[in-house]
């Protein structure tokens, strides 16, 4: 098992055949390869086309976001975490917020937690379109692509409604949201969940049986439940071997406890199993974000941040007849709020799996330290494992299969 599970480095790889000990070829794949999904370089030790070894080397992407975190105050970092995982920044911003309000204390309206919960469904199945589109531009097929693409621009524009910006909307804020939803929001959501179903049905019979497509994901990158596990792979990856696992039934947040949804599995663990769970999480989104829809409908207006005063400015109204609602109002603005001594984490399923923030408070109004958990990271882990005697060719249906953001892995 030792063996089976050890992650290579690159040096593992090159070493040897610099120094002329193998007879295999040594290649770069990256790190600018288009499908390697971001600036990922692979060092590949290939026997003819056969995937012999394979080193994945990340921190070409390095931002420094965690370290950044730590010069800011805890609501102005919120904008850092859109960076991460670009292609869910609302999943990023929902998990830093919960954390900073655990270690505050603060209870959030019902309200607000039901907009997150849809929006943060919406931004699953826009990542998922993007996964989708991708995976398939992969392995040659181009008419999913412009299919996906187009429900995500819906998504988008749904995003853009809410908090002016496409895609790095820093709208989910510590104690609530940036703004509260406009009057056609409700109405513009609609139309897109009316229609996603039978978008999803027009994906799948594209690919779903399509011959070419079984030929090159089914079989191909298989990994077992154990192996799984013992990796660390999370989210669909995970699911797709068959372990039941999802933090929003494990460990629910936001009030998922109250929602009705299934978590879908597979059970060979290999791309063609990892594309179905993907697509039927996607149905399970939608299904989770109509009941959203339905209960943000019933509850009608109603505060879009916590009326807590250790985050929430005092309204209007009270600010303009008091000077101590001023000087807290103004103290807010200028310093932000100082939570109190002590770390908390919270972990959330983002769409590549279970993403994680830890945040250390000494106090004062910035945070001593931020840490995430990043799935992409982790994931790339079993690259290797799963690539060992196929074909090159599957190599780039494999990253694709697992799913990565680049911006997430490097952080």
């Amino acid at each position: 098992m030792t063996n089976t599970l050890h992650v290579p480095t690159p040096q593992e790889i090159t070493e040897p055949a610099l120094a002329g000990k193998t007879e295999t070829m040594v290649l770069n794949m990256g790190p600018h390869h288009p499908s390697t999904h971001g600036v990922l370089r692979l060092v590949v030790e290939l026997d003819g086309e056969v995937v012999v070894n394979v080193a994945p080397d990340v921190g070409y992407l390095h931002t420094g976001i965690e370290k950044t975190m730590e010069s800011k105050t805890y609501q102005k970092a919120v904008v850092l975490t859109d960076r991460m995982d670009y292609l869910a920044p609302l999943s990023n911003n929902l998990c830093y917020a919960l954390a900073v309000e655990k270690l505050l204390g603060v209870e959030i309206p019902e309200r607000v937690q039901v907009i997150r919960v849809l929006l943060v469904e919406l931004q699953r199945i826009a990542s998922h379109l993007v996964w989708l589109g991708t995976h398939a531009l992969d392995l040659a097929a181009m008419s999913v692509f412009l299919y996906a693409f187009r429900e995500r621009e819906q998504i988008l524009d749904i995003f853009e409604l809410v908090s002016g910006a496409r895609m790095m909307t820093s709208y989910i804020r510590v104690g609530g949201l940036a703004y509260d939803v406009p009057a056609e929001f409700l109405p513009t959501v609609d139309a897109l969940l009316r229609i996603m179903p039978e978008r999803i049905d027009e994906y799948e019979s594209l690919l779903t049986g399509n011959p070419l497509w079984l030929e090159r994901t089914v079989g191909v990158g298989v990994i077992d439940a154990e192996s799984a596990i013992a990796y660390g792979l999370t989210g669909a990856n995970l699911r797709a071997t068959g372990v039941p696992y999802d933090v929003r039934k494990a460990m629910p947040y936001s009030g998922y406890e109250t929602y009705d949804f299934e978590i879908p599995v597979g059970k060979n663990g290999d791309n063609y199993d990892r594309y179905r769970v993907r697509m039927a999480e996607m149905r399970q989104s939608v299904k989770i974000a109509r009941q959203a829809w339905e209960r943000l409908s019933a509850l009608g207006p109603g505060p879009y941040t916590t009326l807590d005063r250790k985050v929430a400015p005092p309204p209007k109204s009270e600010i303009t007849h008091s000077m101590e609602a001023l000087i807290h109002h103004f103290k807010l603005w200028t310093e932000g709020f100082k939570p109190p001594r002590g770390d908390a984490y919270v972990s959330i399923e983002s769409p590549r799996g279970i993403l994680g923030c830890y945040v250390v408070s000494d106090g004062s109004p910035k945070p001593w330290r931020v840490h995430f958990r990043a799935p992409s990271f982790i994931n790339l882990q079993a690259l290797a494992h799963m690539a060992r005697g196929r074909l090159v060719a599957d190599l780039v249906a494999l990253i694709a299969s697992l799913d990565p953001v680049l911006g997430e892995v490097d952080r």
